[in-house]
């Protein structure tokens, strides 16, 4: 069944195939919403006397039975049914008769399958919030833990300054504060209806579209019904820059523990059963896990500019093309959600090494300290750098480690702003 279909007639197989491609695959992700879709657009019908009470309570009796049939994972698109549209009005016909056929008055694939997908993404970023709150909450408790727990910084990869693990871990907690900033602009704009927009160009029909936006709780809708079909893809490009944003914050985290975990810097470690070995090297702990994330996190990246590649050069109004936004962009949703998901299973489990700067090899981690000593008792900075970097060219420089450290003071080591930070996380979350 096609719903453009008016004659019967056979297409080629060959032409089906390609044209349809991997829709069954990725329509049945969309099933449910499309059910949503069909019941405001139903009662809308019904306000607007293009319906029958009786027809649309038929309708509705047969959308939440499909639902439920859904939910419970038995629903099929049937071979030789084009699409979840199809199949959705087809079971309708099936069950209640003539009643069935008149729910796509008003209506177009176009906006039907819109309306679906900022359904679909609009649920999949409220999952995608949660995840990364579950994330920020064990970085942040983390990070407490382990405030007193002190770690080389680095710049170029070169010993620079005392760190703490507290920073390392709240870092990460306030780079998902701006992840989640990004991802709620784009939420905004997946939070518009399209329904009511037809093929793109409206409809004679007196449809209420204020009255279905309401139902699909969107916060408004896309008043241009030109511009609503403009949407498509736009909206998919949008969440995916969001997206990009919180998978490089996973990437770059991954590449960290996977340095850290590196015996030259043994840092931190996992339990066994957390990673993996050689075939070969009975010593082998791999950070396989922290590899794949950022591999995918990697590749996760790279969808804007896919999507940016998909679209950029096509004019107003649906053009096929915009068919494979849902295969560059639903497999990365899932990807992204189980990286995030690895992370907070892995992290959970780290083991943080004591007394790592004890090591002679990091004593020039605290030069700084001892050249603002020196600036502390009035000799201006560039004496006291002098001084001090002479120290380190003959191999006379020492530090004593015992003393508390001056840059632990607001806004170092002895601050981490966790209060700040969650305050600032709660703010974002307020936006979706």
């Amino acid at each position: 069944m096609k719903l453009w279909d008016k004659n019967g007639s056979d297409i080629n197989a060959q032409i089906e195939k390609f044209t349809v491609g991997r829709d069954p695959e990725f329509d049945m992700v969309l099933a449910r919403y499309d059910v949503q879709g069909s019941i405001a657009h139903t009662k809308m019908l019904e306000s607007v006397k293009m319906l029958s009470h009786e027809d649309a309570a038929a309708i509705l009796k047969e959308l939440e039975n499909i639902e439920t049939e859904i939910t419970k994972g038995i629903f099929r698109i049937e071979e030789g049914v084009e699409d979840i549209h199809s199949q959705i009005e087809l079971n309708l016909t099936k069950k209640i008769g003539e009643a069935g056929k008149k729910i796509h008055s008003g209506r177009s694939r176009n906006d039907q399958i819109a309306v679906d997908i900022k359904l679909f993404l609009r649920a999949e970023i409220q999952e995608l919030k949660s995840d990364i709150k579950k994330l920020f909450d064990l970085l942040v408790s983390l990070s407490h833990q382990y405030k007193d727990d002190l770690l080389p910084g680095y710049t170029h990869l070169q010993i620079a300054m005392p760190s703490s693990f507290g920073l390392w871990f709240s870092a990460y907690a306030e780079s998902l504060v701006d992840d989640l900033e990004i991802l709620s602009a784009a939420y905004q704009v997946v939070n518009k209806n399209p329904l009511g927009s037809g093929a793109g160009y409206g409809s004679s029909f007196p449809l209420n579209r204020k009255m279905t936006t309401e139902l699909l709780g969107f916060g408004s809708l896309h008043y241009n019904v030109v511009y609503a079909q403009m949407s498509r893809g736009k909206t998919e490009k949008l969440v995916s820059f969001g997206m990009a944003t919180i998978a490089t914050t996973l990437s770059r985290l991954a590449m960290d523990v996977c340095l850290y975990m590196n015996q030259n810097f043994g840092f931190i470690s996992f339990p066994d059963e957390l990673t993996t070995g050689s075939s070969i090297m009975p010593h082998k702990k791999n950070p396989d896990v922290f590899e794949l994330i950022r591999a995918r996190s990697n590749r996760i990246q790279s969808i804007p500019n896919e999507l940016s590649l998909l679209m950029n050069n096509l004019p107003s109004g649906y053009h096929r093309d915009m068919q494979l936004t849902k295969v560059i962009l639903f497999p990365a949703i899932e990807d992204l959600k189980n990286c995030i998901s690895m992370t907070v299973l892995m992290l959970s489990h780290i083991r943080v090494r004591k007394g790592i700067l004890q090591d002679e090899k990091y004593k020039y981690l605290f030069s700084v300290e001892a050249v603002n000593e020196l600036v502390n008792q009035g000799i201006p900075f560039r004496d006291a750098y002098q001084t001090v970097g002479n120290q380190i060219n003959k191999g006379d420089f020492s530090f004593d480690q015992s003393k508390p450290l001056k840059h632990t003071h607001e806004g170092s080591l002895g601050n981490l702003n966790l209060a700040e930070i969650s305050s600032e996380m709660d703010k974002v979350l307020k936006k979706f």
